[in-house]
């Protein structure tokens, strides 16, 4: 993804930005086709994909989160298909979707085998296989280890939610994608473009003087294509082999 153009945007502007360089790079016309959103959150992604033209389904583990999804975005995107379904049994037909997006989901499930195999089950063969995930390093450990689900002053997840070993390297992602028959071709760093920001509203949602949804406009991120990720990237993969009874 050499040669983009580096900006700071906001969390799920940059996402967004990542997957239009990508379909821009691939050829493909997000018009028409069918995207799954895995770890759809609030569904902001879902929102930005069905933006650039997709047929939305966005699948969630929590059924509160699909709750505010669906309310949130039921006026402006009716279109969106919500549902709840752990990443490791999300269920659908096999072959069924031309791209699938898996955010915030890698670093957090104990069954990474069982979430791959999944995506490649679902996706067309030839299928775009989009994620963002945490990788495992010292620096990596510090935030979500230690800042985010350890310290009591910039606490802000729930503790056990991320560990060590859920922590995903590059190198071990691609091997267990391709293992279900998904090539990866892309890795591209993102970063805070001042980690002050990201440390000021993690101390200030801890102190509950703002709301998760007022940390976005905080912290602005940018992707960093040129550099070895020492905690989060993006990456495709495009699956290569036909799904298998």
């Amino acid at each position: 993804m050499d040669g983009r153009q580096i900006r700071a945007v906001a969390f799920q502007d940059v996402r967004i930005e990542y997957v239009t360089g990508v379909l821009r790079r691939l050829g493909l016309d997000a018009t028409g086709r069918r995207a799954l959103v895995v770890g759809s959150g609030r569904g902001l992604l879902a929102a930005g994909l069905a933006r650039l033209g997709f047929d939305v389904v966005a699948v969630d583990p929590s059924a509160t989160a699909t709750a505010l999804a669906r309310e949130a975005n039921e006026r402006e995107y009716p279109g969106i298909v919500y549902e709840t379904a752990p990443a490791e049994a999300p269920g659908f037909d096999d072959e069924s979707f031309d791209v699938a997006y898996y955010a915030d989901t890698f670093e957090i499930t104990p069954a990474l085998g069982r979430v791959v195999k999944q995506a490649g089950r679902v996706l067309k063969p030839g299928g775009l296989l989009l994620y963002d995930t945490v990788n495992r390093t010292v620096v990596s450990r510090l935030i979500y280890l230690g800042a985010f689900q350890a310290l009591p002053m910039t606490r802000i997840m729930p503790a056990g939610r991320y560990a060590a070993a859920r922590l995903r390297p590059p190198a071990e992602l691609a091997a267990e994608l391709n293992r279900h028959g998904l090539r990866n071709e892309d890795i591209c760093g993102f970063k805070p473009d001042d980690p002050r920001n990201l440390v000021k509203a993690a101390i200030a949602r801890r102190r509950g003087e703002i709301t998760d949804e007022q940390i976005p406009p905080m912290v602005s991120f940018e992707l960093a294509p040129n550099a070895s990720p020492q905690v989060t990237y993006f990456g495709y993969a495009l699956k290569t082999t036909p799904t298998h009874p």
